[in-house]
């Protein structure tokens, strides 16, 4: 496939530069017009960070490159007079994976009174689920990141450094666990989509700091992940605990 990728190439550029020859010698014709690209505003931003929980009970343990988040954003920069500091509102999706390396799985325990049914991390065994190959709760969120940004030469952002602080504001909009095993010789999966007593709305702070189009960014989640008095229980007592998101940027001008 590489060998025909690169002969059409060759070919390509000798009949390009045959033709460029031959029409030396003849009348020249006037070239095409040119369709202009839409000049869109903005800047498109796309980040792919790993996720954390480090005060989370030892049963809600993630695995580090599957617990991940991919945000998508779309950014409008506002430069503050001539100055090298801008504010950069913008409108997003986060998708966010935790993934639990011990097979535990988010689940209801279910008593007499279904109003004392509270959250909990179930083993692969008390799931009813012994052969276990993957487990993940999935959160996705639309979201409002406000940031205010400083470049060393704001009017070649392609070519310069920067560093922004902000904050985001995030409207659950989707959440589901999602379980893979295996039973005799097939393997399964199935999703439970609800709630789960997360937090519908969140908020934190995040930092970038990078050169040109390319960053690496920290995100810390202020409020809990699940609402207060929701999280899974351990040692009989319900937890509550904050997120945080590392990874990289990067950035269309």
């Amino acid at each position: 496939m590489i060998r025909k990728f690169t002969a059409i190439i060759l070919f390509t550029a000798f009949f390009s530069h045959a033709f460029s020859q031959e029409s030396t010698t003849t009348t020249p014709t006037p070239a095409p017009k040119k369709t202009a690209r839409p000049d869109i505003p903005g800047t498109f931003t796309l980040e792919l960070g790993i996720n954390g929980a480090p005060q989370a009970p030892d049963r809600f343990d993630l695995g580090f490159w599957g617990s991940r988040t991919f945000n998508a954003y779309y950014q409008y920069d506002i430069r503050i007079a001539k100055s090298k500091f801008s504010v950069v509102p913008g409108l997003g999706l986060s998708l966010e994976r935790y993934k639990f390396k011990n097979g535990y799985t988010l689940m209801y325990s279910h008593g007499a009174d279904p109003e004392k049914d509270s959250l909990a991390m179930f083993s692969p065994s008390q799931a009813g689920l012994p052969g276990m190959k993957k487990s993940q709760l999935v959160t996705n969120y639309v979201e409002l990141p406000l940031e205010i940004c400083f470049r060393t030469n704001p009017d070649d952002p392609a070519r310069s450094f920067k560093a922004s602080i902000g904050g985001r504001i995030g409207f659950l909009y989707d959440s589901f666990t999602k379980v893979k095993y295996k039973e005799g010789s097939e393997v399964k999966q199935y999703k439970d989509k609800q709630r789960f007593e997360l937090n519908q709305f969140r908020y934190g702070v995040y930092t970038k700091i990078g050169f040109g189009n390319f960053s690496i960014f920290g995100y810390y989640n202020i409020n809990n992940l699940f609402e207060n008095g929701g999280g899974p229980v351990e040692n009989k007592k319900k937890t509550e605990f904050n997120t945080f998101t590392a990874g990289i940027s990067l950035s269309s001008f």
